[in-house]
């Protein structure tokens, strides 16, 4: 079974492209997702968490994702150390679910798949690929918050170039060309690769 990374920076579309995927019957895991619901249920995790922000960052034992995001999104540092306690426990857990799969290929989706070093366990990195200005658009809306925000979000993510520098493909999320098509030739490819 091939193992996929899904990637691009925060508005790039990935998890667009990652539902069309799943559409096509291909299993994807949402990184996201899951260091969410990692949060909330791993102790270990969360016993963590508390010692490095504080018993503010659960409130009646669930995640308060705002205190938390209040902490973090301005600080490169702190960002940091809550990325070092979620990653291993969320790799983790990635590679417990793909043991359990049976497809041909999976895709795990993930903002963050060379930050965590998870691309070492994936056969091969997707990139998606979208202009700046649609990104910041996209995140406005999404999240409902103003483009200082999202620019001051996408600053402490790793830089895009690099990033899609090093991925093995690149699916281009422009409004321009068609996603479906893109999606549709990677998938024809890997459903080759792993009869092989």
């Amino acid at each position: 079974m091939l193992r996929i990374g899904l990637t691009g920076g925060i508005g790039s579309g990935k998890s667009t492209v990652a539902h069309i995927f799943n559409v096509l019957g291909i299993p994807v895991y949402s990184s996201d997702d899951a260091s969410r619901r990692l949060m909330n249920e791993d102790e270990e995790l969360k016993n963590n968490i508390i010692k490095s922000f504080g018993e503010q960052s659960y409130l009646n034992g669930i995640l308060n994702r705002k205190y938390l995001a209040a902490q973090v999104f301005n600080d490169r540092n702190k960002i940091n150390l809550l990325n070092s306690l979620v990653h291993p426990a969320t790799i983790k857990d990635a590679n417990r679910w793909m043991d359990l799969q049976t497809a041909p290929y999976i895709i795990k989706e993930a903002a963050l798949i060379f930050e965590s070093g998870s691309h070492k366990f994936l056969d091969a990195v997707i990139g998606v690929k979208s202009p700046l200005s649609l990104r910041i658009e996209r995140t406005m809306k999404r999240n409902n918050v103003a483009a200082a925000d999202v620019e001051a979000r996408i600053k402490l993510q790793m830089d895009e170039n690099e990033k899609l520098s090093l991925c093995d493909y690149i699916i281009v999320n422009d409004e321009q060309q068609m996603l479906i098509p893109q999606v549709l030739l990677l998938n024809q490819k890997f459903l080759k690769e792993s009869n092989h």
